[in-house]
């Protein structure tokens, strides 16, 4: 199914204790053990890959001033650094830079964020778009009511969560904003350009900020993931295109994908403090952190960057954030104790482990806090890609799917979910990172309705309106005798649809 190909973003697309440094024993200052008298210290290396590290530190100005100290002592270069949830980010060409540094005084733990030097390395596919053409853009057009948008008409699944009818009551408050944590937003897009917010966008790719003019938009040639998701939260109503399940609301792009596509834990970490600090009230993640599928809190890399990508989202939602995430296209169970990776590392060569997601988490869809979301399809069953597991999926909401599994009515004809793509066009899509926005326009909606709810708040009336929706009958999507995955649970909150889809009316209800 070429259009559900990737699993690299939430669009279809190693043994634990693998680390990426080795610990030659250095002393916790990080320079090396005193030589006698008639010889010189010995220097620190620098001729391994140059790579990108995050560095966890205890809370406190003079902390951070040491641990500055002793990453320059090691061989490192501070990118930038968040010290209010005490995240560094540090370039180093020492090959022992993590095992060093891990030794330092108020160091609590640290790991390189990735296994590839910081080049340009070969494109990955996140997802590939199925164009709307002109025959069908003319046909919905002729199919539209008065109130809709010319393209609505294409778009199953603003009704498969109430959205149209929600509509007519509230289209959401320009006072909220949803930040596109992703591959960039094309502001200039005409169905995204009239709610963009420039003041809550960025360029986080490096680990650190860049606020220059459009920097959060996608180059050419690089991935139009993002502009999709922003559409289907909060394209405008305004008589051209499509719309948002939150046409009303303001969207925002934090750019955090390398041009290969890559989501790296210090782009990531920058993403959320930037929305924290910024006025946003939710973000969507459409995808997992690179290069780890799933992060094994016992190996001192991946645990380090488990450990930053919670302080970010920890931050964020105690500045009154609420994030949205894709629980992934892989058709796993997270809540099984053993899980078979043989994707992981991505940037460099993978190996075969078996994961125990409880201590392997797949960030930031598995951090507590973070809201997790499994797709549906045109007939309001689980997705035959979607990733689900009893306690790890909240909600569920319109990802689309092959009509070999879910073939909806005319003129949807073809399971997918529609939105905008960069240059002013539109495109069908389909994986979890299309039910994901869903979500996060439907809390925008909630915040629109609630405006000094908590983000605790808005998790709980975004599960207690949510539609319980059953298990059903054994889950054998493709038809050939086989149960393809089991649901767990009972109507009221299960495996395959946590506490149910989404409802964007009941949002809109005070």
């Amino acid at each position: 199914m070429a259009h559900l190909a990737s699993r690299r973003t939430r669009v279809l697309t190693l043994p634990v204790g693998l680390a990426l440094t080795a610990s030659l024993g250095f002393l916790p200052t990080g320079t090396a053990a005193a030589a006698p008298a008639d010889e010189p210290a010995a220097a620190v290396r620098a001729d391994g890959p140059k790579l990108s590290y995050v560095v966890n530190t205890r809370a406190g100005h003079g902390t951070v001033k040491q641990v500055r100290k002793a990453i320059s002592a090691a061989g490192g270069t501070v990118v930038t650094s968040y010290d209010r949830i005490g995240v560094i980010v540090v370039h180093s060409q020492n090959p022992d830079f993590g095992a060093t540094i891990r030794k330092a005084k108020g160091v609590q733990s640290a790991g390189a964020t990735r296994t590839s030097p910081l080049v340009p390395q070969a494109t990955k596919d996140i997802g590939v778009e199925q164009p709307l053409t002109a025959g069908q853009a003319r046909a919905a057009s002729q199919d539209a009511v008065a109130g809709q948008d010319p393209l609505e008409p294409l778009q199953w699944d603003l009704p498969a969560i109430k959205a149209d009818k929600a509509h007519k009551k509230s289209l959401g408050s320009s006072k909220v904003t949803v930040a596109v944590i992703d591959t960039g937003v094309d502001d200039t897009h005409p169905d995204l350009a009239p709610n963009f917010d420039r003041e809550a966008s960025v360029n986080c790719v490096s680990g650190a900020p860049d606020t220059t003019d459009g920097a959060w938009r996608p180059a050419a040639g690089e991935s139009d993931h993002g502009t999709h998701v922003a559409g289907t939260i909060a394209a405008a109503k305004n008589g051209t295109g499509i719309t948002g399940v939150a046409p009303g609301v303001k969207v925002s792009g934090i750019k955090v994908s390398t041009p290969a596509g890559l989501f790296y834990t210090e782009a990531v970490v920058c993403g959320f403090v930037w929305a924290a600090e910024h006025g946003v009230d939710v973000t969507n993640n459409s995808y997992y952190t690179d290069p780890w599928l799933f992060n094994c809190k016992n190996d001192p890399d991946q645990g380090a960057l488990v450990e930053s990508v919670t302080r970010a989202t920890r931050y964020a939602e105690g500045k009154g954030v609420v994030n949205v995430a894709a629980a992934g296209n892989s058709d796993h169970d997270l809540a099984l104790d053993a899980i078979e990776d043989s994707t992981s590392p991505n940037d460099t060569t993978p190996v075969t482990r078996t994961v125990d997601p409880s201590a392997c988490p797949d960030i930031p869809t598995m951090v507590p806090g973070v809201v997790t979301v499994s797709a549906t399809g045109a007939k309001n069953l689980k997705s035959s890609y979607s990733n689900y597991g009893l306690g790890v999926v909240d909600v569920a909401a319109p990802g689309g799917d092959s009509t070999r599994y879910q073939a909806p009515e005319a003129p949807a004809d073809n399971g997918l979910i529609l939105s905008t793509l960069p240059g002013g066009r539109f495109g069908y899509k389909a994986g979890t990172s299309m039910a994901s926005p869903h979500v996060a326009g439907v809390a925008a909606l909630i915040k629109s309705t609630h405006p000094y709810a908590s983000p605790a708040g808005v998790k709980a009336l975004l599960t207690h309106q949510a539609d319980a929706t059953a298990c059903g009958a054994p889950y054998d999507i493709d038809g050939d005798g086989t149960v393809d995955a089991v649901c767990e649970g009972g109507k009221q909150y299960n495996g395959f649809y946590g506490a149910g889809v989404v409802d964007a009316l009941d949002a809109v209800r005070r």
